[in-house]
């Protein structure tokens, strides 16, 4: 029980806690942060890739026409921010590559986490655009800015209040 109070109270980032509690030094944590890092951005890309690829054919539609001014925007920053999502998260794998044996592991963590952060914020922005623009052909735009919004809500108390919550 000692332990696990002692070890909810310390910083995660703290290479000298990982080797006492864990037997991990500071090399092998950066191995097993990446690792875990690929297999979490493995998850997400995937999605990415195909709500990017179906957006893609969006365009080439009949109605993609028929779409009004602001429709047309909202398309075009779903668009965006998923091909920036998709280049943000793929970052890390072309990062590695180029970094390879260099001997830049622990950097490259900290670069590749950042990154991460960065491609989900880009991820949320287009499932929220997508979601407006969806919801605005199929409801109207004030239910559409109603949901939206209660998305947007829905997102950032699951994907920064509660982690930020727990890592106190």
């Amino acid at each position: 029980m000692v332990v696990q109070i002692e070890s909810t109270r310390a910083c995660p980032r703290d290479d000298e806690w990982n080797t006492r509690h864990r037997d991990e030094v500071p090399l092998r944590r950066a191995d097993r942060n990446f690792a875990e890092l690929l297999q979490e951005l493995r998850v997400v890309l995937t999605g990415v890739q195909i709500l990017f690829g179906f957006l893609l054919t969006l365009s080439f539609s009949e109605r993609f026409t028929r779409l009004d001014g602001f429709q047309h925007t909202v398309f075009v920053v779903t668009l965006t921010a998923a091909a920036l999502a998709s280049a943000l998260l793929v970052a890390p794998v072309a990062a590695h590559r180029v970094a390879f044996q260099r001997g830049r592991k622990r950097e490259l963590v900290r670069w590749a986490h950042q990154l991460a952060l960065a491609g989900l914020g880009a991820l949320a922005l287009t499932l929220s655009s997508g979601l407006l623009l969806v919801l605005d052909i199929a409801a109207g735009r004030p239910v559409a800015f109603a949901i939206t919004g209660a998305m947007l809500v829905a997102t950032l108390v699951l994907w920064v209040l509660v982690p930020l919550r727990l890592r106190r």
